[in-house]
């Protein structure tokens, strides 16, 4: 049985108050845009159960800002749409958050991304057939299989890649174990975003070629 998408797995501890200085949101917000009109975070009632998917954070003080949990339906999020972590603990699968809602279900990924450095400042979370599929031949980083999101274990496989240097090419990975699963980071929306872009466009181009390959093969096959 797959996993269900967008489901809380961690132990929070939540305490509804008062949105965020939308100030604070610029560029998460330029990109959450972005990202939303690619597909890449959204909802879609024929994929994942119809949940919504994908999430986006920023670091803030001594945690970090992040979308709420099943906000992805909407193209333009306002303050009241982002959750702050105060406090997130991936080894005892435990985060403190406030604010209007509460935070992604891929929050301890996040944590966990932020956990590796102190440069880190941003971490992007989507979903993406075309990448997920095509990650070995984009030589992506990937966690294992039988490791599910949301997870002390995601956390640890995460720190695993940092630890083995995985990110020297680009900090976009694949969530094996996590179906079109694909996360980025980088010391701001930026360097987290481009990159990811780029591995879209990436893997766009293998389907094309793939496809055009296909129709040749089909064509000759009929021609003969």
């Amino acid at each position: 049985m797959a996993e269900r998408e967008g489901v809380i797995k961690y132990q929070l501890d939540y305490t509804p108050s008062v949105a965020c200085d939308e100030a604070l949101l610029v560029s998460i917000q330029q990109w959450r845009l972005t990202l939303f009109q690619l597909g890449l975070i959204g909802q879609d009632p024929a994929r994942y159960g119809g949940l919504g998917y994908g999430n986006i954070s920023i670091r803030y003080g001594n945690g970090f800002i992040i979308s709420g949990t099943q906000t992805g339906e909407l193209e333009r999020l306002t303050p009241e749409h982002y959750a702050i972590v105060e406090h997130c603990d991936p080894t005892t699968n435990h985060i403190v958050a406030h604010g209007p809602v509460k935070p992604s279900s891929e929050a301890l990924t996040h944590g966990a991304v932020y956990a590796l450095d102190d440069t880190i400042q941003a971490v992007i979370h989507i979903h993406s057939p075309e990448i997920w599929q095509k990650r070995g031949q984009l030589f992506l980083p990937e966690t294992p299989a039988d490791v599910p999101y949301g997870t002390p274990k995601m956390a640890q496989a995460v720190k695993q890649l940092w630890q083995e240097d995985a990110f020297k090419l680009s900090p976009v990975f694949a969530m094996a174990g996590h179906e079109d699963g694909i996360m980025s980071f980088g010391s701001d929306m930026t360097e987290a975003g481009m990159p990811l872009l780029n591995t879209f466009q990436w893997a766009r181009a293998f389907e094309l070629t793939e496809a055009i390959e296909s129709g040749a093969r089909d064509a000759g096959e009929k021609h003969f």
